[in-house]
């Protein structure tokens, strides 16, 4: 930066010009009892020539928290998202899933959740420009066998689902090429994959997106009631692995998870009101919701309460439950052939 940028006496200037210090970087390198010697200026013009030089470097001097979130072209890295694949659901997520930090997507059986990560698998492989990251993803299956069926048909639908996306584009990716596809069935299978398979993959640049379908599903076959201090333990360590692998690589990683009623579980987190005035609490508790950055839940009526819903009403909910960079709100999404739409109108917060 130039000397003459400062608002100064011309003689300060001249002094400091003088000791051939030839920009402001340079003045700030000297102490005030330095600068006196090399300017023969006093100390009262050596302050002021310090403070007025590092407010130059400084800019403003306070900024608040909001300030900061809204430079997004200052911070791009901190404001990208993956998107889910629909302007809906990205507009209630403001853009999709953060890369850095876990979230959890919850809900009982049926209503979507291996859909909507399926949808991530592939949206995860297109460019930056159109909401991917240009890599693969990470399957972890601890229930059922991998879908693949489902994901062919998803794969075959794309160019309908992505109307946004050049056709061509769509075409030039193998989208089952890139999709890396692990079944485990205990705990520490499940902490192994996470801490020495999975870097792997995101090391080499060939995933970007980590899924586990579902979390809970170990930890309920191998600890009941008594076991609760060491399934703490080893819920703790999933979390730090993979917060460890979201954080170093820019990663998000989704955990499917179940629910349960708030009052089977000791350690159950306090659920929001359901759908049905019927409270709900994902499982594994307060121990896991700790690891969490976001936390998601989608719900589903009821087939006698479905059957008095208007033809083509939507009958599913996605709800944002808790995250730091959002607001509680929700909305409802339908489930076609090619993929999960969230339903324009709906949204609500």
């Amino acid at each position: 930066m130039d000397l003459d940028q400062l608002d100064l006496n011309p003689r300060i200037i001249a002094a400091v010009k003088k000791a051939k210090l030839k920009s402001i970087k340079e003045v700030l390198h000297f102490s005030g009892p330095d600068l006196q010697r090399l300017t023969s200026l006093s100390s009262l013009d050596v302050q002021h020539l310090l403070r007025t030089a590092s407010s130059q470097v400084r800019g403003s001097s306070v900024f608040t928290a909001l300030h900061l979130y809204q430079q997004k072209q200052r911070f791009p890295a901190q404001h990208q998202r993956l998107s889910l694949g629909c302007p809906v659901l990205d507009g209630l997520l403001r853009g999709g899933l953060p890369l850095d930090g876990l979230t959890e997507l919850a809900g009982h059986s049926s209503t979507g959740k291996t859909q909507l990560a399926l949808q991530l698998c592939l949206t995860v492989q297109f460019p930056r420009q159109h909401g991917g990251l240009g890599a693969g993803a990470v399957y972890i299956c601890t229930e059922d066998v991998f879908p693949n069926l489902r994901l062919q048909q998803l794969i075959a639908q794309q160019r309908h689902l992505r109307t946004d996306v050049p056709g061509d584009v769509v075409d030039r990716i193998k989208f089952g090429n890139q999709i890396f596809i692990k079944h485990v069935a205990d705990v520490d299978t499940l902490l192994e994959c996470v801490s020495k398979k999975v870097p792997v993959l995101l090391s080499r640049g060939m995933a970007r997106l980590v899924v586990i379908d579902s979390v809970a599903a170990p930890f309920r076959c191998e600890f009941d009631g008594p076991a609760a201090i060491p399934r703490a333990r080893r819920l703790q360590a999933l979390g730090a692995a993979l917060r460890r692998l979201s954080g170093s690589f820019r990663s998000p990683v989704l955990c499917i998870n179940q629910v349960t009623e708030a009052a089977e579980e000791q350690d159950a987190a306090p659920g929001p009101q359901g759908l049905w005035d019927k409270r709900v609490s994902p499982a594994l508790g307060m121990t896991w919701s700790n690891q969490l950055l976001m936390r998601l839940m989608v719900s589903r009526r009821r087939a006698e309460e479905a059957v008095l819903t208007p033809p083509g009403h939507p009958t599913r909910t996605l709800e944002v439950v808790f995250a730091p960079h959002l607001p509680r709100s929700s909305c409802s999404y339908t489930i076609h052939a090619e993929g999960v739409r969230g339903t324009p109108g709906t949204e609500s917060y």
